[in-house]
This record gives C-alpha cells, sequence and structure tokens, in this order.
C-alpha cells in the first residue's frame, strides 16, 4: 500500500530517514555477491534474501527504502541468459519486493527504485570516475528502458544515484522525462568535484527549476565529502537535499574489496544534525553502513521532528 503523503510533501514537512547499504546487509544474512549483477542477482536467485534486508531497515527505523536494481540492466540480465520480458519482470520484482517490506510496518515508508549510473554496470569501478567516453544522447538511449521498466512497476520516486558525471546526470534527467514519477538527483564526490572533475555547483545546477526532482545531493562518498556538498546543494538549487555516504571506507575496485578509510562517520549525531541545519532532509547511508547505523540516524533525526 502507498504511504498516504507524496515523498515530496513529507520531505516539505520534516527530514526522513533513508536506508542503509542493501549490499552490506545481504552478506550480514550469508549472501555472497561476487558476480557481476551485485545484489540484482538475487532479483532471481533469493527475493527472499532481498526482502528480508529490506525488512531490517524498517525495524531500524528507514521510511524509504531503495530497491536491489542498482546494478541492473537488460544488457546485464542478457548476458545471464535473462530474456527481456524476464527481465522486465525482475526489475518490477525489485520495487514489489520492498513494497512489501514496507507494507509490513503501519509506518509510513516510501520505495526509491535505485537507477545507478552507466558505470555501475561495467562493474570495474566506473561510477568511480566517469567520463565513459559516451555521449549524453547515448547515455540517455541506455538508461531509458531501465527507468520505463522501473517506472512502470510504481515506485514512489526514483533514485538516480551515485552519478559521477554531470553528463551523466543530464542524460538521466532526459530520460526521466514524462515517465510520471519524482526523482532524487545524487551525486558521488571526491574532493569538492563530482568524481568526473567537474564543478559540483555546475552539477547540482542541472536540477534547479526542475519540478519533477524532489531532492539533490550526495551519495556513495565520504562522510566529510558530504559536509560541505549538503550546503552547496540547498543553496544551488533551493530544493530538498538528500545525502547518505559510505561509512568513510573507500572500495578498491581492482582488488574488489573495501579499505579502511578511517573512523569518519557519516551517522555521528552532530555531523547529521549539521546536515540537517544546512538543508538535509532525507539522510540515511550508502555502502557498508547497515541498519545498527541508519537506528542512529533515526535518533537523530527524531528530535528535528524526522519522520520514523
Amino acid at each position: 500500500m502507498r504511504p498516504a503523503r507524496t515523498l515530496a510533501r513529507a520531505l516539505a514537512e520534516g527530514p526522513v530517514v533513508l536506508d542503509g547499504g542493501l549490499s552490506n546487509q545481504l552478506e550480514a544474512q550469508g549472501c555472497e555477491l561476487s558476480d557481476d549483477l551485485w545484489s540484482a542477482r538475487l532479483l532471481a536467485d533469493g527475493p527472499g534474501q532481498i526482502e528480508a534486508a529490506h525488512r531490517a531497515y524498517v525495524r531500524a527505523g528507514a521510511r524509504v527504502l531503495i530497491t536491489a536494481s542498482y546494478q541492473a540492466s537488460f544488457q546485464g540480465f542478457a548476458r545471464r541468459g535473462v530474456g527481456r520480458a524476464a527481465a522486465a519482470g525482475l526489475f518490477a520484482r525489485s520495487v514489489e519486493l520492498a513494497r512489501a517490506a514496507a507494507d509490513a510496518t503501519a509506518d509510513e515508508v516510501w520505495v526509491a527504485a535505485s537507477v545507478g549510473p552507466y558505470g555501475a554496470v561495467l562493474a570495474d569501478g566506473g561510477e568511480y570516475r566517469g567520463r565513459y567516453g559516451l555521449t549524453v544522447r547515448e547515455l540517455e538511449r541506455f538508461h531509458q528502458p531501465r527507468i520505463e521498466a522501473l517506472a512502470a512497476a510504481g515506485p514512489d520516486v526514483l533514485a538516480l544515484e551515485t552519478v559521477p558525471d554531470a553528463d551523466e546526470a543530464e542524460a538521466l534527467l532526459r530520460a526521466v522525462e514524462g515517465c510520471g514519477v519524482p526523482v532524487w538527483l545524487s551525486y558521488t564526490v571526491r574532493d569538492g568535484l563530482t568524481r568526473a572533475g567537474q564543478d559540483l555547483a555546475a552539477a547540482f545546477a542541472l536540477a534547479t527549476g526542475n519540478d519533477q526532482v524532489v531532492a539533490v545531493g550526495v551519495n556513495c562518498c565520504a562522510p566529510g565529502e558530504a559536509d560541505g556538498a549538503v550546503a552547496l546543494a540547498a543553496r544551488t538549487t533551493g530544493k530538498p537535499v538528500v545525502v547518505y555516504p559510505n561509512s568513510g571506507e573507500a572500495w578498491d575496485a581492482v582488488a574488489r574489496d573495501w579499505r579502511d578509510g578511517g573512523a569518519d562517520s557519516g551517522t555521528d549525531p552532530a555531523r547529521v544534525r549539521r546536515w540537517l541545519a544546512s538543508g538535509a532532509r532525507l539522510v540515511g547511508g550508502c555502502c557498508r553502513v547497515g541498519p545498527a547505523a541508519i537506528a542512529d540516524v533515526a535518533t537523530a533525526l527524531a528530535p528535528a521532528g524526522g519522520t520514523g
């Protein structure tokens, strides 16, 4: 059952708790995710595990669940022998599993269908580089079928997330036009720039004046990178800000493993409160941020009138 309010309305009324990293929770449940499809493989092979992971975040206080479609694509499914119709069914299943977990609680819980970047589908760390050598139009053609399949499943919002490149953001915003679903746009950043090295204010400005975009911000970055980006996103666009950084560790694409990045935490209550003061309205975690950390975010948001 859909929430009584739209997510945009909820964000206008106060901060909302987003979930954490789906992959780390699946691994905690004993799932093996070394496949190029990553968590999307379980849409076919272990859907019950995905729903269980979503439920863990609902119990922790998350009120927005991001689907397991981040690394999913028609091309990736085809390489596994999954035909187009069956692949469309798996995209729909990602929304259905999150909705089932949302419906298991009396609280309002929104479903965000993940639209990961082209680099994620390459499974080579390309989402941390951008600049794929493709035109905006080519990227738009790649994303369009995924977006259509996810939108048809009826999510509350599309999460255009971990975007490393302003060109890809432009392509994504073109691809979602007319799909009938609101979106948020979230970049992955480093050193105050997009991962492709572009001016971050200019990248955020792509969402200015676009009523389909209900929030703009950053994810899948170090928590310290998010500190300045939150204020910049709010100042540039005038929109609610979404922020969900990693644990502080760094992904080694060659070794396919996480490296210790220090004790920098995105769930520290004082940091969360600073983000709220700077314009954050949708706050959670990305890679290596689990239910316990999201419970800390929910506690930090509660005094601010947050949903959850």
